[in-house]
């Protein structure tokens, strides 16, 4: 049996753009809940990946003197490491074991159309380990 990311992903993921600041980010990615989400051109394009991390360093620094005024572009990640809907969950997660993104974006012809995080792995692990058990070898 194969676990593809397209049946785990989140189909709906934050999308941020490059242009919207980081007080605009940090509401978004608040609001749902999220630990950080894909940068997209305006054509859906994958150019960046914006964390809570990230997040905390630029509001830490505008804090200091006010100004909130730095924007996604100017502190996302622009190496950013993704997946296709057909790639390997378990590979996924090993690729997870080492020193990597919590979350991946999910990009198809160049369009981000999901994200995939350590959750929705762990969740696909423990369907896929609880099929293993109810079928016999």
């Amino acid at each position: 049996m194969e676990i593809k990311v397209s049946d785990h992903m989140d189909r709906k993921p934050v999308l941020l753009s490059p242009e919207m600041t980081i007080a605009e980010a940090v509401d978004l990615l608040l609001d749902q809940h999220k630990a950080g989400a894909p940068v997209v051109a305006a054509n859906g394009q994958l150019v960046g990946f914006l964390s809570q991390q990230d997040c905390i360093a630029a509001m830490l620094r505008s804090s200091y003197y006010c100004d909130l005024a730095d924007l996604v572009k100017d502190r996302m990640r622009t190496d950013v490491l993704w997946v296709k809907p057909e790639h390997s969950v378990l590979l996924l997660a090993e690729q997870m074991l080492g020193q990597k993104p919590k979350i991946y974006p999910v990009v198809d012809n160049g369009h981000v159309v999901g994200v995939i995080d350590r959750f929705n792995v762990l969740s696909a692990i423990r369907s896929y380990a609880e099929h293993c058990y109810k079928t016999p070898a």
